[in-house]
């Protein structure tokens, strides 16, 4: 059994746009006390997108944080009152211009549980129908179809090295998809 830390207090230092920052002073079961530094983000949507021809529906875009392009899920975050389904089909729409026919709850996943409370619900959208993108107007992204069966090459050179994007494919090809071989090394 895991023990317990117990809060004592709890203090924001940041309110931004996108993320809180807080500091929460905390007791361990030995009595000793420390501090924890909690990132507060929203909850968030990632959605594995596959259409027809068996193709992966990525976006490419550049992510300031890690200076890099990276391979991507569609994902967004979850507004205050909207469902996560909802929203889901909202970021489909905005970020790869298409509505799915059919959206599958694949589970959900803690970002990075050691700091930040933002919580992923993934999604699976197949029978896509093209619709007018709608990007918000600070995204700036391309979308890249990758035949399903090239991901596992991809995920095993690194090309493709987004945390949400690993897990979502992973948990693709495990459920669904799991005939996929990763190369061997």
């Amino acid at each position: 059994m895991v023990r317990r830390e117990k809060l004592l207090d709890s203090k924001h230092v940041y309110q931004g746009r996108r993320i809180n920052l807080r500091i929460d002073s905390i007791e361990l079961p030995s009595g000793r006390k420390t501090t924890r530094e909690i990132v507060e983000h929203s909850n968030c949507v990632a959605i594995v997108v596959v259409d027809a021809a068996e193709n992966v529906v990525l976006v490419r875009q550049h992510r300031n944080a890690a200076d890099q392009d990276l391979l991507e899920i569609p994902a967004g975050k979850v507004e205050p009152g909207e469902s996560p389904l909802v929203c889901a089909q909202r970021e489909l729409r905005e970020e790869t211009g298409y509505l799915a026919g059919k959206v599958e709850a694949l589970g959900g996943f803690y970002a990075s549980p050691g700091y930040s409370t933002e919580y992923l619900y993934l999604y699976l959208a197949t029978e896509l129908e093209p619709v007018p993108e709608a990007p918000d107007a600070d995204e700036i992204m391309d979308v890249v179809r990758v035949p399903l069966a090239g991901i596992p090459e991809m995920i095993a050179s690194g090309e493709i090295r987004d945390a949400k994007t690993l897990v979502g494919l992973l948990r693709l090809i495990t459920q669904h998809r799991p005939h996929l071989a990763f190369p061997s090394s």
